[in-house]
């Protein structure tokens, strides 16, 4: 069913996913880009165009919150963006952290960790880290990750029957991180309220 949608998305839709996985980092790119790399390799996508796409897509989500930092600052961005759903305040706070600690680097570096990877892009931006530098760590970091993935994909191509069993593990994955996101969203709902 995964491999279907991600086929049905093309190479394009599948920048646009990864554009909207920095935006909402919950997405899981874990998921889609190891499967357009398997896609790939059955000669569905094309895999240099996956691997551009995807890398585009990363680096415009990262821009966009970039520009939020800058233009809103960083208090005033996390504020607004803890509201959203399935994402935590602690998630920027980390974020945040991460980039005090290492500067610059932690652009690139942060593109590798889960949960740093989509929001170190706010502090970045509030700090006025210079848009080349910004540019060019995010795009060799988001380059990095998403190759490394859409190329395990790929790897595994090789091997039908493993790859068969992957996607349908990772149908029931996706499954279950959905029904957990929405006991996640109640509860969170709940303590709002009950904070009041």
């Amino acid at each position: 069913m995964a491999a279907q949608a991600i086929d049905a998305l093309g190479e394009w839709g599948v920048g646009l996913f990864t554009l909207a996985e920095t935006v909402v980092p919950p997405i899981p790119s874990e998921v889609i880009l190891p499967l357009a790399g398997y896609l790939a390799k059955q000669g569905s996508l094309s895999l240099v165009l996956v691997f551009i796409t995807s890398t585009l897509g990363a680096y415009l989500g990262a821009l966009m919150l970039y520009w939020l930092g800058a233009r809103l600052g960083l208090e005033r961005s996390i504020r607004g963006l803890s509201r959203l759903p399935l994402v935590d305040r602690e998630d920027f706070d980390n974020a945040a952290g991460w980039f005090r600690r290492h500067g610059r680097s932690s652009v690139f570096f942060g593109r590798l960790l889960p949960g740093v990877r989509s929001l170190i892009s706010l502090p970045a931006g509030a700090s006025s880290m210079h848009l080349g530098t910004f540019s060019v760590f995010t795009l060799a970091g988001s380059g990095l990750w998403n190759g490394a993935l859409i190329g395990l994909g790929f790897l595994l191509g090789t091997q039908y029957r493993l790859i068969e069993q992957y996607s349908r593990f990772l149908n029931y994955v996706v499954y279950v991180a959905l029904g957990l996101m929405v006991v996640g969203l109640v509860v969170r709902s709940v303590r709002r309220r009950s904070g009041r």
